[in-house]
This record gives structure tokens, C-alpha cells and sequence, in this order.
């Protein structure tokens, strides 16, 4: 019955993360901030950006609970999860931000979640240094992302600026997190890797 429960669980958040469907923990960064006029163009630009961010955390989820569900040790399980579980303030204020936008987020979430399982698996198969190697490299290419973000959002969108800089920080901290945990360096190859499969995902996400 236990393994049963389990099962159920997880699928019950599977579905709510591929939906869209999250709560956060924190406060929202752009509480505080006013609603600006966007035209057409920036508005369609700012939810493109933020559908994208909201799919990055749609994978973050899938890597972190695969990653949970294969560490060898029981102290690294928890590690993930409360990752995890700060990883999904992001997804509910992206998503918010996207309802405000008038926008929705990825119909392919399905499939960026099922893929980022996979590969959280092949993570922590490989083991506890390299699974968190792999989170490392990953919040790295994160960050650059967010960064660049905030270079193209259009300078009035105070609100999605803020979401995106808290997201940058948070990330910084998960990468310096796994490291201090014993994180191997990933191979230079593995990780240009990476960063073609997220160029497909980010482009692909902006649009659809």
C-alpha cells in the first residue's frame, strides 16, 4: 500500500507540474510591482521568454525527483527534494505571470518532463558526485539563460524583471549547493551537450 500511495502521489504532481498547476512557498517578487502598458510586440515577447523559464522549471521538477529517486544516499534524496521544493516557487510565479500575459504555457510540457526524467535518471545511475555535477552545469547553463533574459525583456516589464532576477539568484545558490556537496566536474563534451539540448528546448518553448 505504501508503494501504491507513492505512485499516486507522483502521479498527481506529474500532472500538476505539466499543467501548470503549482503553489509557492515564497512571495511572488513582482507582488509589490504595478502593471505596465505593454503593446503587442512586448507582450508577446515577455510571455515567450516566460514560457520559456516556466519550461526550464517543468524540467527542474522532472530532474530533481528522478534524481531523488536514484541517489544512492538517503541524505542526497532529501537534498533533491527540497530543491525540489524550492524550485517550485519559480514554476508557480512563471506560470502566474504567463496568466497575466494573457499567455498559457507549453502545450509540450509532457514531453519536456518525461525527457528531463530520463535524464535525471541516467544522472543518478552514473552516481551521487556525477548526478550532482550534472546539477551544477545545469544551474550554470540556467543562469546564463535568466541573464540573457534580462537583457531582452522589454525595460518596462518590471514585473517578469523580477520574477527572472530572483529565479537567477535561487539558481546560483542550488549550483553552489552541489558543489560544496562533492560535485564532479562534467566532461567538456557532456556538457556542450547540454547546452544543444537546451537550445532546442528554449527555442522550441518560446513559440509552443
Amino acid at each position: 500500500m505504501k508503494r501504491l500511495d507513492e505512485v499516486v502521489v507522483g502521479l498527481d504532481k506529474i500532472l500538476r507540474v505539466v499543467a501548470g498547476v503549482a503553489s509557492s512557498s515564497r512571495r511572488n517578487p513582482a507582488a509589490k510591482i504595478g502593471d505596465v502598458e505593454l503593446d503587442n510586440a512586448e507582450r508577446r515577447h515577455s510571455a515567450g521568454l516566460m514560457r520559456v523559464n516556466h519550461v526550464g522549471e517543468v524540467c527542474a521538477q522532472a530532474l530533481y525527483d528522478s534524481q531523488a529517486h536514484f541517489a544512492k544516499s538517503e541524505f542526497l534524496k532529501e537534498q533533491f527534494r527540497q530543491a525540489g521544493r524550492e524550485e517550485e516557487d519559480h514554476l508557480a510565479w512563471t506560470s502566474e505571470r504567463l496568466r497575466e500575459l494573457g499567455s498559457r504555457t507549453s502545450l509540450l510540457n509532457p514531453l519536456w518532463y518525461a525527457g528531463s526524467y530520463a535524464i535525471g535518471a541516467i544522472a543518478a545511475k552514473l552516481g551521487d558526485a556525477k548526478s550532482l555535477g550534472f546539477v551544477v552545469e545545469t544551474e550554470r547553463q540556467v543562469e546564463a539563460h535568466l541573464v540573457a533574459h534580462l537583457t531582452t525583456l522589454p525595460a518596462n516589464d518590471l514585473k517578469s524583471r523580477a520574477i527572472v532576477e530572483q529565479m537567477r539568484v535561487d539558481e546560483v545558490t542550488h549550483g553552489a549547493n552541489a558543489q560544496a556537496l562533492g560535485a564532479a566536474s562534467m566532461p567538456a563534451p557532456l556538457r556542450g551537450a547540454m547546452k544543444a539540448m537546451a537550445k532546442v528546448m528554449t527555442t522550441t518553448a518560446y513559440y509552443i
